[in-house]
């Protein structure tokens, strides 16, 4: 899929037309369906969305966009990222909602974030943590989103922020540092 294609329909989206979107979205819908099973191949085996279910969700969420101005197929990934990471800590909460006790969801996490030991993490504990990230560095949070919740690579994850490959590398360097320490801390204290 030509790069300018998918610009060019975003734009006319951003301007109203939202037939727009009805044709983008065959060109971005197999990224899109990567992108969920990405992140659904974090959660247990028993995990009830599918990535088909989850990227039609992200589909009513986009049409839902006002007006937006975008500049890239990047920034067009990164905002898809953060709808499904809503979609995915929404239903987490609805399902520990709908039960006495607690359900907890478990997001395997790879060895960028958690610790070789502690490959499993709560899904709305790894939501809080990262929220609390952002609020100190927006932009470190910005790149755990886009590199863990999106699968963007370093070079596209600096196209999405506007800023160099060595600052995605670095932020991300620190984010996951942070995270890690972060999510043991809260493991432990959950522990005592």
């Amino acid at each position: 899929m030509p790069d300018h294609a998918v610009t060019e329909l975003l734009n006319d989206w951003g301007r109203g037309d939202q037939s727009a979107l009805e044709r983008l979205m065959p060109l971005v819908y197999a990224e899109l369906r990567r992108v969920a099973q990405n992140q659904l191949r974090f959660e247990n085996p028993g995990h009830t969305l599918q990535p088909t279910a989850l990227v039609h969700e992200t589909y009513l969420r986009l049409v839902d966009q006002q007006r937006m101005e975008w500049r890239n197929r990047a920034q067009f990934f990164a905002i898809s990222a953060r709808l499904i990471r809503r979609i995915l800590i929404d239903h987490a909460r609805h399902r520990r909602a709908g039960r006495r006790g607690g359900l907890t969801l478990r997001l395997e996490l790879s060895g960028s974030i958690a610790a070789p030991q502690a490959n499993v993490v709560d899904a709305l504990a790894l939501d809080h943590v990262l929220e609390e990230l952002t609020e100190l560095d927006s932009q470190q949070g910005r790149v755990v989103e886009l590199r863990f919740y999106a699968g963007l690579s370093i070079e596209e994850t600096a196209l999405a922020l506007g800023i160099s490959e060595a600052t995605v590398s670095r932020d991300w360097v620190t984010a996951r540092a942070w995270l890690y320490r972060r999510l043991n801390t809260s493991a432990a204290l959950a522990g005592a």
